[in-house]
């Protein structure tokens, strides 16, 4: 199954097709899986960058290469005529490619347009010819989502990804899609027999520095401050900054304390995921998590007043960070 399944396409009977989505990484990623389908294994690939060889070359591989050569698949990125900002000096060529794009149907190559924005002009004209002409794939995603989605890669493509496998797969990936994505390439490629267990991961898959710092929160609620303060030196050691590090403790305790809240007024797991729009497991380790809410509500003003001193000078060095891991 080709991975633009995965995201609702408007009309697969269409061979000209425009993923768009404000994921560079992904889009690229599904653009490949795409011209990968055994239907178009003999056909010459053209790609042309918008951004650097322009509209005019474009325009050329549009009409010239249908006419002298064998049927080709164009891939088109950054195709910029398609967002709302379009400097005017582009103006007269925008209008001519309008005129072919009026007539993609009429043209014997394939066309991929790959539009990694957030946002693209639909009031526009050519957009609106384009998207009559198309089969739209947009990849778009929430971050609750990304662990189904890597799921869904992997199953397209023959994979097994256990839950455990996956469970930490998203979490040494900082719920970050790019980041899981890539960590999910490289296992796959190392993999033995398509099965992508926990230990493989484990072994593979470093974890991140938000990870590494939850950790030290984790232990540090534990009453672990030996531990804890290892684990901090180990950090700054390696060049990471009391503020840098400040920050992470004070985002994760936000969140700790926002799904508290809800867990104390009754909350299911699923009502919370919903609300708060976050991956299920990260949502899944707060819960467990056994510290009461008064004390983050502590921790968190303690933490924005380190966050202000530091900020503004009035504390220096690393013993301030240390102070406030031994305080939690």
């Amino acid at each position: 199954m080709a991975l633009i399944n995965l995201f609702t396409p408007s009309n697969i009977k269409i061979p000209h097709t425009l993923i768009f989505g404000p994921d560079a990484y992904l889009n690229e990623y599904v653009s490949k899986d795409f011209v990968k389908q055994e239907k178009f294994k003999d056909l010459e690939q053209t790609i042309i960058d918008c951004s650097e060889d322009g509209l005019d070359e474009l325009m050329a591989s549009l009409t010239e290469s249908s006419l002298f050569s064998q049927q080709k698949i164009i891939i088109v990125k950054n195709p910029f005529f398609l967002t709302a900002k379009v400097a005017t000096k582009f103006r007269k060529q925008v209008d001519k490619l309008q005129v072919i794009l009026d007539h993609l149907q009429e043209l014997d190559n394939i066309v991929i347009f790959i539009a990694s924005y957030e946002k693209i002009d639909k009031r526009k004209k050519i957009v609106k010819t384009l998207l009559q002409q198309v089969n739209l794939v947009e990849t778009r995603f929430r971050p609750y989502e990304i662990s189904g989605l890597i799921k869904g890669i992997s199953k397209s493509e023959g994979y097994t990804l256990t839950n455990q496998a996956l469970q930490l797969l998203i979490q040494r990936s900082d719920q970050v899609l790019d980041t899981a994505l890539s960590n999910y390439v490289k296992l796959k490629n190392i993999s033995d027999n398509q099965t992508i267990k926990e230990s493989l991961v484990e072994q593979n898959i470093d974890r991140s520095l938000s990870e590494n710092v939850f950790e030290i929160l984790t232990v540090a609620l534990k009453g672990d401050y030996t531990q804890a303060i290892t684990r901090l030196n180990e950090h700054l050691r390696e060049g990471n900054s009391a503020i840098q590090l400040l920050a992470i403790f004070e985002s994760q305790l936000e969140f700790l304390m926002v799904v508290k809240t809800l867990q104390n007024r009754r909350w299911t797991k699923d009502q919370i995921i919903n609300e708060l729009k976050a991956n299920p497991y990260r949502i899944q380790f707060a819960m467990q998590n056994k510290v009461s809410l008064e004390k983050l509500k502590l921790l968190v003003q303690k933490s924005i007043e380190l966050d202000y001193g530091y900020k503004s000078g009035r504390y220096q060095g690393n013993n301030y960070l240390e102070m406030f891991i031994l305080s939690i």
